[in-house]
């Protein structure tokens, strides 16, 4: 059974495993992080680290049995109670209710965890599954989203009250 767990230094190595085996599935439907994220990795990986370790963020992997990473959910910009969240799962899990579930499960680490009260998530409109994954999760649409923030793309933020059991 998968299990969500809180990034450590431990699990670099299957992060970027995820990130370079799902990169072009990624770069189909969100702004592709280029080459030097993988080749600074390492690097980008300890900032990470870094601001979790500050209380800012909080990031999380989706982890397989078998150590593979299946997804990430990240949590960040924490101010006044609120954070935003993105999220990528792999290409094999995609379309099985992974998104969904562990959105939710996210949902409740916010709030328990890291004393959050409502989240907030950008999804692209042609990313109709992202819209979906949020809509099953609790989250409304709450107005548009600036193309900068989508890789250039139109869309929409959802935003979730965590007091509120979808």
């Amino acid at each position: 059974m998968p299990e969500l767990k809180q990034l450590d230094a431990g699990h670099a190595p299957a992060v970027l495993a995820f990130e370079l085996a799902n990169r072009a599935y990624f770069a189909a439907s969100v702004p592709d992080r280029g080459d030097e994220f993988y080749d600074q990795f390492a690097d980008r990986y300890s900032a990470l680290l870094a601001e979790q370790e500050a209380g800012i963020c909080a990031f999380y992997a989706l982890v397989a049995e078998d150590g593979s990473v299946l997804g990430r959910f990240n949590l960040y910009d924490f101010e006044d109670g609120t954070a935003d969240l993105g999220y990528r799962v792999a290409q094999h899990v995609a379309g099985r209710g992974v998104a969904t579930a562990t959105v939710r499960e996210l949902c409740r680490l916010a709030a328990a965890r890291h004393g959050l009260r409502t989240l907030r998530a950008a999804a692209a409109h042609a990313n109709a599954a992202s819209q979906k994954v949020l809509t099953k999760a609790g989250f409304v649409p709450v107005g548009p989203a600036d193309p900068a923030d989508l890789g250039g793309k139109p869309g929409t933020w959802y935003q979730r009250d965590l007091a509120l059991q979808p």
